[in-house]
């Protein structure tokens, strides 16, 4: 099941089940992983991307491992509103991961993510070897902590 909006996503949702974020790049996926209260967005690994089905097999046995009850996908809108074609490619894989994960899946407006999570590390001093290192699964926790705030902005409506 693949939403769209947070309210629709909530109702989905399984409680006591962690989130897994997660940052769709063309080389890498960066991971993050939500506490089971879905409070708390925690950067995990990043994920040297290969063929589908091994990417697919690598992300099905981190939802098993760490008790994931849904996804959390970065969808890259361009900050005029519009959808270009990193949007094309994450709403394929959206509906390609649904198969062999079958978890609901929120595509979430992942618009300046990895630039606010650079800015974070250059102003932390962090060298560029270290930010490649880490700003991936950076990008993650920002988008998954985003979807978090937003579905508990939810709850307390």
């Amino acid at each position: 099941m693949i939403c769209e909006d947070a309210a629709g996503f909530r109702a989905a949702l399984v409680a006591d089940r962690r989130l897994l974020g997660l940052d769709l790049g063309t080389k890498t996926i960066g991971l993050a992983l939500s506490d089971v209260s879905a409070t708390i967005a925690t950067p995990m690994a990043t994920l040297r991307r290969t063929k589908f089905a091994k990417d697919a097999a690598a992300l099905a046995a981190i939802c098993a491992e760490h008790q994931v009850g849904a996804l959390v996908l970065g969808l890259p809108i361009n900050m005029n509103g519009t959808e270009g074609p990193r949007c094309q490619s994450v709403r394929q894989f959206a509906r390609d991961i649904a198969e062999p994960i079958p978890l609901p899946l929120l595509l979430w407006d992942e618009r300046l993510s990895t630039a606010a999570v650079t800015r974070t590390l250059l102003e932390a001093d962090m060298s560029r070897r270290k930010r490649g290192q880490v700003v991936d699964k950076m990008a993650a926790a920002y988008i998954l902590q985003g979807a978090l705030d937003a579905l508990a902005g939810l709850a307390r409506a």
